[in-house]
């Protein structure tokens, strides 16, 4: 890794967006110190992005890397905002560097931040995320994250494979926070913004300390953050199965008009109520396109947030702890 880092800058940040979890930051800390070459930890200035946290720490390691501050908020505005955060607080200084985003539990393994700085110089200007080869988590919450992947892919066309442990270039990170996606969701809105970036699969570690704070309904949450960043392409897409239902429908109708006017075939009974049951879905794909065109109307008129410009507005202070 010497010789990876010879032309590397002399800094890398690492944006840690903390929720109560400071028992596994401090874990966290000793762990990348532990498992890192000296010469990789000295060049890390940490920002911690504390989301209004209930409790404070008592103690946390120190002389890991060159800093550590915590960049404290007024409101909990939840994960992915404050990662948006933290990028947009570290864009605003006078000089960006390379800027890993990590959770503070430990599922980012501290061990695979060389692999995305190798991949990052091996593919320079791209945004490099960990893609999850292997999982821990239970068999439940790893059958709802499929079908989040597979319903994801049905409405938007895109493929995720990857959460929010990445390598953002230097000279990416100040287009990347202009993106107002990255507000709801981080990996959706660098999808969305067309910024190159990469995967390389990488297995997900176990937490630290502490309890997952993710249940079904912040997955179901997350998912949905994640396809609102690709409005467009949804409503594009859901539409068009409007569309199909109604070409089905007028089919089924017609079948039914046929049979009756122009063949032999005794009618059954029912089939009056199935001319009306098609007509509903007619009326319904209609009603639904309507609405879909009002939402994708209304959501490009609609001023939109732009962490680079109003981060400000939800940052209390930095306080540096070393």
């Amino acid at each position: 890794m010497d010789k990876t880092l010879a032309n590397y800058p002399d800094r890398i940040n690492v944006v840690i967006p903390l929720f109560n979890d400071w028992q596994a930051l401090g874990l966290l800390l000793e762990r990348i110190q532990a498992v890192n070459e000296a010469t990789l930890v000295s060049r890390m200035n940490f920002l911690v992005v504390d989301d209004c946290s209930s409790t404070n720490y008592t103690a946390l390691p120190a002389g890991v890397g060159q800093s550590l501050s915590i960049l404290r908020l007024f409101r909990n505005v939840g994960h992915q905002k404050a990662i948006a955060l933290g990028l947009s607080h570290l864009a605003s200084l006078p000089e960006q560097y390379p800027t890993i985003v990590m959770d503070s539990d430990g599922e980012d393994r501290p061990e695979d931040i060389p692999e995305l700085i190798k991949t990052g110089l091996n593919s320079p200007n791209r945004i490099v995320f960990a893609h999850r080869a292997k999982r821990h988590e239970s068999l439940i919450f790893r059958l709802f994250y499929e079908v989040y992947k597979r319903v994801f892919q049905l409405l938007t066309g895109k493929v995720i494979t990857f959460g929010n442990f990445s390598l953002v270039p230097a000279q990416q990170l100040r287009k990347l926070t202009h993106v107002s996606e990255i507000w709801n969701n981080y990996p959706g809105g660098v999808i969305r913004s067309r910024l190159p970036y990469t995967a390389v699969p990488l297995e997900r570690g176990r937490r630290l300390a502490g309890e997952s704070k993710m249940n079904f309904v912040s997955l179901v949450l997350h998912g949905l953050s994640a396809v609102s960043v690709l409005m467009d392409t949804t409503a594009v897409r859901l539409a068009l199965f409007c569309v199909i239902m109604v070409v089905v429908s007028v089919f089924g109708i017609g079948v039914v008009v046929a049979l009756r006017l122009f063949t032999d075939t005794a009618v059954p009974g029912w089939a009056s109520y199935l001319v009306f049951s098609f007509l509903i879905v007619i009326l319904q794909a209609f009603l639904i396109s309507l609405l879909l065109v009002f939402i994708i109307l209304s959501y490009r008129t609609q001023p939109q947030f732009i962490p680079a410009r109003q981060f400000q507005d939800f940052v209390e202070k930095v306080e540096k702890v070393y």
